[in-house]
């Protein structure tokens, strides 16, 4: 499994595009137990990535994500824009370190988001936040690259993965995040952050095979 700029583009569209479909559910999500502003936030910050997306840098995979990075630390309000921005920053640090990025430039690249997120947002897994399902998502793909898995197959593995993950937040109760200050409250629904976390991959694995039709038309 290798990815390019090309790959990395594409998952970066389909994140944003789904983000902007999902606002309205993602946001309702968010109203359970926070204050429903994580749809609308993660909605506007990528909004403004798919307006400036003919001008963003695709000189590498670096640069192009160094630049999403900063227009959704600088457009997406609340705690969102500097968890998202920082986990993209991180994967565009990781990509810039890398003449060719293999699958484990890849798996590298998930733990540098995985890690910006835990220092800027304080969090651990188990706390109820995105990291219960990213990092699943993470394990389970750096698995199946070490296997030699095809790209596709990493995907389709890694969508079922986030949604269990996800739908593993729901008895837990939250530690970080608005959602922690209602305590016993949080227990009985699913984290927000987990589930955008599972609809994006199962986008990303959804549409892959429109990715690949394209490269080899």
């Amino acid at each position: 499994m290798a990815t390019d700029v090309a790959d990395i583009e594409f998952v970066v569209r389909v994140i944003a595009e789904t983000t902007v479909e999902n606002e309205t559910y993602f946001g309702e999500l968010d109203s359970v137990v926070g204050d429903g502003d994580f749809g609308y936030s993660l909605a506007r910050g990528f909004e403004i990535v798919l307006e400036h997306w003919d001008s963003i840098d695709r000189s590498d995979a670096g640069a192009f994500l160094q630049r999403v990075a900063m227009i959704i630390a600088g457009r997406i309000g609340g705690t969102s824009g500097p968890l998202w921005g920082t986990a993209f920053l991180r994967a565009a640090t990781v990509a810039k370190s890398h003449d060719v990025l293999d699958a484990a430039a890849c798996v590298e690249m998930l733990t540098g988001a995985i890690e910006g997120i835990k220092v800027r947002g304080g969090a651990e897994v188990g706390e109820k936040t995105l990291l219960d399902a990213l990092v699943p998502v993470r394990d389970r793909v750096a698995a199946l690259a070490a296997q030699g898995a095809g790209a596709q197959t990493v995907l389709d593995d890694a969508a079922v993965t986030a949604r269990a993950a996800a739908e593993a937040t729901t008895p837990m109760q939250a530690r970080r995040g608005r959602a922690s200050y209602t305590g016993e409250r949080s227990i009985g629904s699913p984290d927000a952050g987990a589930v955008a976390v599972a609809v994006l991959t199962e986008q990303i694995a959804a549409r892959w095979p429109e990715h690949e039709a394209a490269r080899t038309a």
